[in-house]
């Protein structure tokens, strides 16, 4: 489950960053060229030297470990940890011997480096929502700090600090999505919905009246649930795997004490992410990880 010759070795670190690192070919990073030779070492990483712009560059040069003086097996640790059993940077903080900023920074430019779920729905597909309480964090300049409304009851928007977040279960692929928006209304929905195999799409509901005009629109076959009279499955018409799913990602957000909704979709996709690797052994799982942002 956990890779520990990884974290206690700097150089079985530096060989794993490389061979994620290039496992399409070495590549120059500042100008892309493929003309690359060997050119000597920088601590334990490999270095190179581009032909093309006659500038040297190592296995950490453009990735989101550069430029720091913390040892790679520690960040590795921490961006395992943090993915794979939600620790907090607080605990992350005492394991590692760092300080709290410094894993923070590090962690939200990990955060930041992930790729965007790109949706490729074959159907059936259930798609629900549920609203998380993340307002303004912190302290800016010349405004007063914790600016955070979370006063919204039921269904919220962004602006209301209760920004919907959609879920979508696609039972043709068996792939999980959680995509925060803006707002849950018609225009969303249909962006949500677009990117699909088939001209039409079976989509399984619940009574939520934002999702009625797929009613009326041929490249939609939907069915719904209405959950206020009390019925929650019909047939093969559900969505509690969106809701089982739903109650996941609230498990996820809640050991990091309230969410900045301007860094709600970076937590997101990690959770994503911790769900891909869920069933990954260790070693298999970190490299997963690491693909992810690098």
């Amino acid at each position: 489950m956990i890779p520990i010759k990884t974290f206690v070795s700097e150089r079985r670190a530096a060989n794993l960053l490389a061979q994620v690192r290039w496992r399409n070919g070495v590549y120059c990073p500042r100008c892309r060229a493929e003309s690359v030779i060997r050119y000597g070492s920088y601590r334990v990483f490999q270095r190179y030297l581009c032909k093309n712009c006659d500038r040297t560059f190592n296995d950490q040069t453009g990735t989101v470990f550069e430029h720091s003086k913390v040892a790679l097996r520690k960040w590795f640790f921490a961006v395992y940890a943090y993915i794979r059993f939600n620790t907090s940077l607080r605990q992350l903080d005492v394991e590692i011997d760092v300080s709290y900023k410094t894993i923070y920074r590090r962690v939200q430019r990990f955060l930041r480096a992930l790729d965007a779920p790109r949706p490729q729905l074959e159907g059936p597909v259930e798609i629900d929502e549920l609203y998380v309480k993340a307002g303004l964090k912190g302290r800016e300049r010349d405004r007063p700090s914790r600016s955070r409304g979370l006063s919204t009851r039921g269904r919220g928007s962004y602006d209301q600090d209760k920004p919907p977040v959609f879920l979508l279960a696609d039972r043709g692929s068996g792939d999980r999505y959680v995509l925060p928006a803006k707002a849950a209304d018609e225009s969303t929905i249909r962006l949500l919905l677009a990117d699909r195999k088939k001209e039409s799409l079976t989509v399984y509901t619940d009574g939520f009246r934002a999702y009625d005009p797929l009613d009326e629109d041929d490249e939609f076959d939907r069915e719904y649930v209405v959950h206020g009279d009390g019925e929650y499955v019909d047939g093969d018409v559900h969505v509690n795997t969106c809701e089982s799913h739903g109650s996941l990602a609230r498990s996820w957000l809640s050991p990091h004490r309230g969410v900045s909704k301007d860094k709600l979709t970076p937590y997101l996709r990690a959770f994503q992410l911790r769900r891909r690797v869920y069933r990954k052994p260790g070693k298999e799982a970190l490299k997963a990880i690491l693909e992810t942002a690098l």
